[in-house]
């Protein structure tokens, strides 16, 4: 996909890995390689998160998410960055909703006060992806939050089903596929 760059306004995505892995993993990875398939330029997040209990209700998590989006709107003059996060990541709703920007959460922590409070105060569209089997997700609430929703039968947090590992490279490639349509018809719908 090309894009132009003279009349099309920066693009930028920042990607906010889980509490496990980096930004890195095959879910944030092709996220990311779908935005900068379409110009979009990576702000890749790497932390070493506190245990659980020095988290702070996801304050930690802004305290690492802001300074790259301010870093994003210092050097990119109108760029509207997409928010992309996985599990711990997705605590960044609360800048999202802040900020009125975009987002694609993966896996997100729809069990989390915090993080379902920002989702209902968004103002920008958001992605949710989810699988039956996560104990963080709840499938009738991500339909009420958002229309843009992807739930796989059978997905633990990490989007594994059971069986073959076709069986989740296939969900790997459904993810994928609506991450770049939700890119394509609603964040940046002149790419399409």
């Amino acid at each position: 996909m090309v894009v132009d760059e003279q009349s099309a306004p920066p693009r930028a995505a920042v990607v906010a890995p889980g509490g496990m892995y980096g930004p890195h993993v095959p879910l944030l990875m092709y996220a990311a390689d779908a935005a900068e398939a379409r110009g979009a330029r990576i702000e890749r997040i790497t932390w070493d998160p506190p245990s659980q209990a020095d988290r702070g209700s996801g304050h930690w998590v802004l305290d690492q998410v802001a300074p790259v989006l301010d870093h994003v709107s210092a050097s990119s003059p109108g760029a509207v960055p997409v928010l992309i996060g996985k599990s711990l990541g997705t605590n960044a709703a609360v800048l999202a909703a802040e900020r009125g920007l975009p987002a694609i959460w993966l896996t997100p922590l729809l069990t989390t006060t915090e993080v379902i409070k920002a989702l209902r105060a968004a103002t920008a569209p958001f992605l949710l992806v989810g699988g039956t089997e996560d104990r963080h997700w709840d499938g009738a609430l991500a339909v009420g939050l958002s229309p843009h929703v992807l739930e796989v039968r059978g997905a633990d947090h990490g989007m594994h089903v059971p069986g073959p590992l076709a069986g989740s490279a296939d969900v790997l490639g459904r993810v994928a596929t609506a991450v770049e349509d939700f890119l394509d018809r609603i964040v940046w719908p002149a790419a399409a």
